[in-house]
């Protein structure tokens, strides 16, 4: 189904809603973690829809992951999800994790260039 200019910045108001506050929520619980960001491509939503969780250092991404944390940010984003009113089947396949640090090295801190590059940069 094809979404008209409307519909899409529908969706895209209450993502960014709901993710803003996933984000501030993950902000205060979890060591490292500094933001988030989008990418969706409208014409294939909702399988293109994709949640990056961005770390300060690689070492913290690295920690938080092995912690555990990436199933609590997983249902921050399935929270997320919900509240905008998207529906995915498997919310955990469009959670992707990287960081400033690997960023800066590989791409010169140009996330736009390392998003598109990476499919989002999954962990």
């Amino acid at each position: 189904m094809s979404l008209n200019k409307r519909n899409q910045a529908q969706i895209e108001r209450r993502l960014v809603k709901a993710l803003t506050e996933a984000c501030e929520i993950a902000k205060h619980q979890i060591d490292g973690f500094v933001w988030l960001t989008h990418a969706v491509d409208y014409d294939a939503f909702p399988a293109s829809l994709k949640v990056v969780w961005v770390f300060d250092t690689q070492n913290n991404k690295d920690f938080a992951l092995a912690d555990g944390e990436a199933g609590y940010m997983v249902e921050l984003t399935e929270k997320a999800f919900d509240k905008a009113n998207v529906n995915v089947r498997k919310v955990a396949t469009h959670v992707y994790f990287d960081s400033e640090e690997e960023c800066q090295r590989t791409d010169a801190g140009h996330w736009p260039q390392r998003l598109a590059r990476k499919g989002a940069g999954r962990k």
